[in-house]
């Protein structure tokens, strides 16, 4: 009878091998090879070759984008008189960055000055008939001051609530035609620049030429001057699927989209910016003022209420780079971006010290000795 200790150390030492069973049964074997083949496709002609999963990718480019818009135009209202209109104006903001606004109509209540007036019948509340209907104090998100506890005549028709603010307060009434009309041929000129920094690789939409006409003088067109990065307004909301003068008269909003695909297997040739466009809002507005001290020391503003279109341009891109497992291993040239990428480091050979190569003295001749 063994002992205990025995059976243990064996079973310590016992080796553990996988046995296969074969069965000829060719339903589970076309089945298997059916599995196997879905596989080979599936990585072959899915992932590497329709989705170029043998490239490598920079999706995160970083961005730059300078606008400039260029044009005149001239209004002629009561209010302002005859007046000039340049870049200064109908710009917002000037500094030329990738969201802007450009004014294409107006409203404008000139001359505020801070004081005691009655509010405008169309705003919430504002009509009374006794002073009882204007508690003193009370004010609301849409008026435009203070009430003071005074119910005031307005106009031969309405009676409203004295307010403490800027007067005489603005109007209610909506614009009836553009006043820049002539913004549908101002050129807007994008300058983008898109760098990837995981290949060190850069480029510009400006087209590098020596002709100082050409920005100029070509404008954008996707198929006569698709490289042009010069775009006429009415051109670009025509693009996006709007109507210019609709949008000039009430405001909108137009997203620019600047994508750039580029492959450096070519060499970065063909790396050249797609544009799209895309009509946003169909109405935008926003108010401003004026400021400025009269002679008599009161302070004064014109309020402008300002219609137009915001440009919201946006910058996208994606980089691809055929990986170092095809360039090393299968493509022709393999041995050129072998020696490339991989440097085979020697350590330096030793040599004598400079003592050590001296010619060493010759040693004494034996004396000859006579017969």
């Amino acid at each position: 009878m063994g002992s205990p200790g025995a059976g243990v150390g064996w079973g310590l030492l016992d080796y553990k091998t996988e046995k296969y069973v074969m069965t000829r049964n060719w339903r589970v074997g076309a089945l298997q090879r059916l599995l196997q083949l879905g596989v080979v496709v599936y990585v072959v002609g899915w992932a590497l070759l329709a989705k170029k999963g043998y490239q490598e990718q920079d999706p995160d480019p970083q961005v730059s984008v300078i606008t400039k818009l260029k044009g005149v135009s001239v209004t002629q209202i009561e209010e302002l008189g005859n007046r000039l209109w340049d870049v200064a104006d109908f710009v917002k903001p000037p500094q030329g960055e990738n969201v802007f606004f450009l004014v294409t109509n107006f409203l404008v209540t000139p001359e505020q000055v801070q004081g005691r007036c009655p509010e405008h019948p169309s705003i919430p509340l504002a009509n009374c008939w006794a002073d009882q209907d204007c508690p003193e104090g009370e004010t609301g998100t849409h008026s435009h001051g203070i009430k003071t506890g005074q119910c005031v005549v307005f106009n031969g028709t309405h009676r409203t609530c004295e307010i403490r603010g800027w007067c005489p307060v603005e109007s209610g009434a909506a614009p009836v035609k553009p006043l820049l009309l002539q913004a549908e041929n101002f050129t807007l000129f994008i300058k983008n620049t898109v760098t990837f920094s995981k290949f060190n690789f850069s480029k510009s939409n400006a087209l590098d030429t020596q002709d100082p006409t050409y920005f100029k003088l070509c404008r954008y067109d996707p198929r006569s001057s698709p490289a042009c990065p010069v775009f006429r307004i009415g051109d670009l909301v025509a693009a996006a699927g709007g109507v210019f003068e609709d949008l000039a008269l009430l405001g909108g909003a137009v997203g620019v989209h600047v994508r750039w695909d580029c492959d450096l297997d070519s060499g970065g040739a063909d790396c050249r910016p797609q544009y799209s466009f895309q009509l946003q809002e169909r109405s935008y507005n926003f108010r401003t003022a004026t400021h400025w001290r009269e002679s008599s020391g009161v302070e004064a503003r014109s309020l402008l209420k300002l219609y137009g279109i915001r440009f919201d341009i946006l910058v996208t891109g994606r980089i691809t780079f055929l990986c170092d497992l095809l360039l090393l291993y299968v493509d022709g040239e393999a041995h050129f971006y072998w020696r490339t990428k991989y440097e085979e480091a020697k350590a330096p050979k030793r040599t004598a010290r400079p003592e050590q190569t001296e010619l060493a003295p010759a040693p004494p001749r034996p004396a000859v000795q006579g017969p």
